[in-house]
């Protein structure tokens, strides 16, 4: 907004070569963030609940949101509150890790929710995964000591040894 306008001559193609640059570089820094499913049906048994709800704790721990979606054959619809005493169960199991993004809803023969990552337990994650500075040299390393009964390689007598004991001398045979 200058008076009299003030005009800029630049490189276009330099100019479109940078913005592509700082675009990509914003992309790196982004997370996506995907949505897992795992299904349940109301005659889930003990060791299949266990084993899905440790897959849900996995997505979770990636970054990615869970659906949980359990599903109603035939007249299996006229019992609701069986899927919603699942749901609430999982909810429980994984309230440590994750929070209810969706309560629970209906929809046809479905019953599902959505739990997404807490955001406190993935920041005390990430505060764990930080590499923490060395606060010590590593040591040097320590020079290999010699099996018994075998001589040494070197000429030198092992620590706390004085030479007669570490290399005897052989003696002459008495006549």
């Amino acid at each position: 907004m200058a008076k009299p306008p003030v005009c800029k001559i630049m490189d276009y193609g330099k100019f479109k070569y940078e913005a592509k640059k700082k675009a990509s570089e914003a992309k790196k820094k982004q997370t996506v963030v995907k949505l897992k499913e795992v299904k349940f049906r109301p005659k889930t048994e003990e060791h299949d609940y266990g084993f899905k709800t440790k897959a849900i704790r996995e997505f979770l721990e990636e970054g990615n949101k869970a659906r949980c979606t359990v599903m109603f054959r035939g007249r299996e619809i006229t019992h609701r509150e069986i899927g919603q005493a699942i749901l609430t169960r999982i909810a429980q199991d994984l309230k440590d890790i994750a929070i209810v993004e969706q309560a629970p809803r209906l929809e046809g023969r479905l019953l599902f929710m959505i739990l997404a990552p807490n955001p406190r337990w993935l920041q005390s994650q990430r505060a764990k995964a930080a590499p923490t500075p060395a606060t010590h040299a590593p040591r040097p390393p320590q020079p290999r000591q010699p099996t018994p009964g075998q001589p040494s390689a070197s000429p030198a007598a092992p620590v706390g040894q004085s030479a007669a004991v570490a290399a005897p001398r052989a003696e002459a045979p008495k006549a």
